[in-house]
């Protein structure tokens, strides 16, 4: 059994947590020196202005005795954090519309420039899922295409970009929420797809860029044609440690969507949640708003492999697959990078502007982009 503080140190580093405020409060300076996470996530709620987030993030790293991941979501369209503080971006399915690879990404580089500029390093995109009926009023502008092989041409090139601005980027939500016809941040979505056409479909991105996406984030779905009960895939060991890591033979890391979510805790509650996810095989948990779920989290994974051997050596090794994560991409992106100036802002800003008016020039009208997709 590993001595204690190491112990602390590894679960540590599965945890991606968020907060409230735009800078950081006593409490919260409190969590991230004594947890020390693997990273922090920001949301709108933490955005004020280019210097402000900058300044917020480098206080959090000078918390921190590792590189942090410096995470956000930034799909553009309705998931875009930075809109009122630098500029509106495209959605996923308008720059599809437009049919254009080097669009696609443009698409990526432009959002990696964003963000990369502000001190992130992690943007939590590409959504993978497929453009389904049943789930068109949840995710709405986030999904591309029906279609699987264009799902993964779409998001390929808009990984590149992300790329192309050393910020790395995340498949998600694993096995897909196409058919999902409820919010998983409020209920837990039942999908009953048989598996043979969960492969074909819906896994097909993950099977096409399995070597190209860096964080595969696991949905609060269940499945129960594969599973056989209700568990989200998010707790399953046989969506993760069989079909991801075994099938698909994924080797980057794994990521539980935000442990917050109504979805999850229909299962049980934060702790177990927790607890599980790592059981089922992720490397690193998110847990996104609540701060009394942080604590009772981090310490429900170090309680658990304090007692259990077996348990300490999942924690211990995906701890190991984190910090070597990190060292392998210090240079892509966990270096830090310096303030944005107000030139630097203005010109990213243009950039988006011009880019907005390109995709909406390109764009087909809602008739011909369904010719056009019936077509491939």
């Amino acid at each position: 059994m590993p001595a204690k503080k190491d112990l602390r140190a590894a679960v540590g580093q599965l945890l991606i947590l968020g907060f409230e405020g735009t800078e950081l409060t006593p409490k919260v300076k409190t969590c991230v020196s004594t947890l020390q996470p693997g990273g922090v996530i920001l949301f709108a709620r933490n955005i004020a202005e280019p210097q402000q987030t900058h300044a917020l993030l480098k206080a959090c790293q000078a918390l921190s005795a590792s590189p942090l991941f410096l995470c956000v979501d930034m799909e553009g369209g309705t998931v875009d954090r930075l809109k009122t503080v630098i500029a509106p971006a495209p959605s996923a399915a308008d720059v599809f519309k437009t049919g254009n690879k080097q669009f696609y990404r443009t698409h990526g580089r432009l959002i990696g420039d964003e963000v990369r500029a502000l001190g992130l390093n992690i943007d939590f995109a590409p959504v993978l899922d497929l453009a389904l009926p049943p789930s068109r009023p949840v995710l709405t502008s986030r999904t591309v295409s029906s279609n699987a092989e264009q799902v993964a041409v779409y998001a390929r090139e808009f990984l590149a970009g992300l790329r192309q601005a050393r910020v790395l980027g995340c498949g998600k939500h694993f096995p897909g929420l196409g058919e999902a016809n409820l919010d998983s941040h409020h209920e837990l979505p039942v999908i009953r797809k048989p598996w043979e056409r969960l492969w074909q479909e819906d896994l097909l991105p993950y099977r096409k860029l399995r070597a190209q996406i860096p964080f595969v984030m696991v949905a609060h779905a269940a499945f129960p044609e594969v599973n056989g009960d209700g568990l989200p895939a998010s707790l399953s060991r046989k969506w993760i440690g069989d079909v991801l890591r075994e099938q698909i033979k994924y080797r980057g890391l794994v990521i539980s969507d935000d442990l917050d979510m109504a979805g999850v805790l229909a299962a049980g509650s934060v702790e177990h949640a927790a607890v599980e996810t790592v059981r089922a095989g992720a490397d690193i948990f998110l847990v996104c708003r609540n701060e009394e779920h942080v604590w009772r989290s981090y310490h429900a994974v170090l309680q658990q492999a304090e007692r259990d051997p077996a348990f300490a050596s999942l924690v211990e090794k995906a701890a190991r697959r984190v910090l070597a994560f990190k060292k392998k991409s210090r240079e892509i992106a966990v270096r830090s990078v310096s303030p944005p100036s107000s030139s630097v802002i203005s010109k990213l800003r243009k950039r988006l502007q011009r880019f907005a008016e390109q995709v909406g020039r390109a764009a087909p009208s809602a008739d011909q982009h369904s010719m056009t997709t019936a077509a491939r």
